[in-house]
């Protein structure tokens, strides 16, 4: 089907209702399809279509939609299709929405909830947000190390429904302590006879559940795990961080790094197509607004100056092309190590070596660049001008790549995100410092007084 004709379908359905055709149309069609379609319509009337589904079919389509979406419908939602709204989302998912109710809505909701329900939200729902615990479920599939390999098998068949995966299972003891794993593969195809115990994993890759949720990302994509383990301070097993929760956070990370790489505030919980003017307007006004000033700083340089300008006019026109230059050149090496420490390809002791390597880099860049630029520095000015601007290129380069290089490392030593080193401000240091480069060397070189 098109994506035209599912969206024809699903208008037709708020004309004329028809709950056997509603429920056919959902379970035939991809959930992320249909809420990708109803996240185009108005709230009421994708409320309306939800609340007339089975409990398994409306928490499958409402795990789709954005949380700035999610937050709007559950508004329109009784206290008890919210409740079997929770009761049938994934754990890791309940929780997410669960914290993000009011206090009075949560006391609402949670007498309506079976006590297992009530306590597997409650225990999650205690660790902060950005943590792995707060992204952990606890939907997966534990058995013991005294069981057999039959005995485990039907344990399995009995208990695998409505786990986010079985293709792990976790070996516990009776207070929860983790004692092993086992791949389905390896339960399946053991001999019936043999102990858990006898052939469980016990080199356990697990992560604390206070560690940023980041973290479990890095380990399941450093381990190539389908499922990494989750404990708390006593080892006890609380849940499971699963591979596609994993790739989830990337996105949101990455998407992060990329908004503040721009030079904006990230879009948290809000799709930039569903952002409002002012959302977007508060996101990107307090960069500029802070690099306008930072810029001045280039103008008082430029004043400072003045009279060599006045002497040699044709300084004016290379200063954009070197300055830019600087900034390009700061802004290529930022992006580099603002990603190698992000993925952790890079570290605090590695500055030292990664700052001599990228000196190499800039110096050959500004050198090819210099020649670039010499010949159309003696034809503007001459052979004076052109050596000016060619000199000047390439410490304007290497100044521009050491500033963009160190600036993630100074931030990340400050325990200040990386990605805060963004273009427009590497670009905005790089220019400062490119002009008052540019104009101290021609001073220099072409014989003027220097500033006093």
């Amino acid at each position: 089907m098109t994506r035209e004709e599912l969206q024809n379908k699903i208008h037709a359905q708020l004309a004329t209702f028809d709950a056997n055709d509603w429920l056919y149309l959902v379970r035939e069609q991809q959930a992320a399809d249909i809420a990708d379609e109803l996240q185009q319509m108005d709230a009421d009337d994708v409320h309306q279509l939800l609340v007339a589904l089975p409990d398994a079919e409306l928490a499958d389509l409402f795990g789709y939609f954005t949380h700035a979406q999610q937050d709007t419908l559950l508004e329109l939602f009784s206290t008890s299709d919210k409740a079997r709204l929770l009761t049938e989302m994934a754990h890791d998912e309940r929780v997410d929405i669960f914290n993000r109710l009011s206090e009075n809505v949560q006391n609402k909701i949670l007498p309506k909830l079976a006590k297992k329900e009530q306590e597997d939200i409650l225990r999650l729902a205690a660790y902060e947000e950005g943590t792995t615990g707060a992204l952990a479920t606890s939907a997966y599939v534990a058995i013991r190390a005294h069981m057999s390999v039959a005995e485990a098998i039907r344990y399995v068949r009995t208990h695998a429904a409505g786990m986010e995966t079985i293709y792990q299972l976790y070996i516990i003891d009776n207070k929860q302590r983790l004692l092993g794993t086992l791949s389905l593969r390896e339960l399946m195809t053991s001999d019936d006879d043999a102990l858990i115990s006898e052939i469980m994993n016990t080199e356990l890759v697990f992560i604390n559940a206070m560690e940023p949720r980041q973290s479990a990302a890095d380990m399941i994509r450093r381990y190539d795990l389908l499922a990494l383990p989750v404990i708390n301070g006593g080892d006890r097993l609380i849940g499971i961080v699963t591979v596609d929760d994993a790739m989830d956070v990337d996105v949101e990370e990455s998407t992060e790094d990329f908004h503040k790489g721009g030079g904006t505030l990230a879009l948290k919980d809000v799709s930039l197509r569903e952002a409002s003017t002012w959302t977007m307007f508060m996101k990107r006004a307090p960069w500029l607004l802070v690099l306008v000033f930072a810029n001045m700083f280039s103008g008082e340089v430029l004043e400072a100056y003045e009279d060599t300008i006045i002497t040699y006019v044709a300084l004016v026109f290379f200063l954009p092309l070197l300055v830019d230059s600087g900034g390009n050149a700061g802004s290529q090496s930022a992006t580099l190590m603002v990603r190698a420490l992000a993925t952790g390809d890079l570290h605090m002791k590695d500055w030292f070596k990664t700052l001599g390597r990228e000196f190499w880099v800039a110096l050959l860049l500004g050198i090819a660049m210099s020649v670039a630029v010499f010949g159309l520095g003696v034809y503007r000015g001459g052979m004076e001008i052109a050596m000016v601007v060619s000199i000047s290129m390439v410490v304007v380069v290497i100044s521009g790549s050491m500033i963009g290089m160190s600036l993630p490392f100074l931030l990340s030593k400050l325990k200040l995100d990386p990605a805060t080193a963004s273009a427009p401000l590497i670009t905005s240091i790089a220019d400062f410092v490119g002009v008052l480069l540019y104009f101290y060397i021609a001073v220099k070189m072409l014989g003027m007084p220097d500033l006093g």
